[in-house]
């Protein structure tokens, strides 16, 4: 499943997915597998994923 929630707040934060993989120490490849649905992230990264975008899991990753 996309992850449409995540790619808005990314764009909300006027970040590109390359400057948002640098500053959570991923590959941007990593973040473009997530935003496609390719990719499940641990916990840990997800955390990492909504401090960065100051926002919460819920915001993130829960489903509707």
């Amino acid at each position: 499943m996309k992850n449409t929630k995540m790619r808005a707040a990314r764009a909300a934060a006027d970040l590109t997915q390359e400057a948002l993989a640098e500053r959570i120490g991923v590959t941007r490849q990593t973040i473009g597998a997530i935003e496609k649905g390719d990719y499940n992230p641990t916990i840990q990264l997800c955390l990492r994923i909504c401090k960065a975008l100051g926002t919460t899991l819920d915001d993130l990753f829960w489903e509707d």
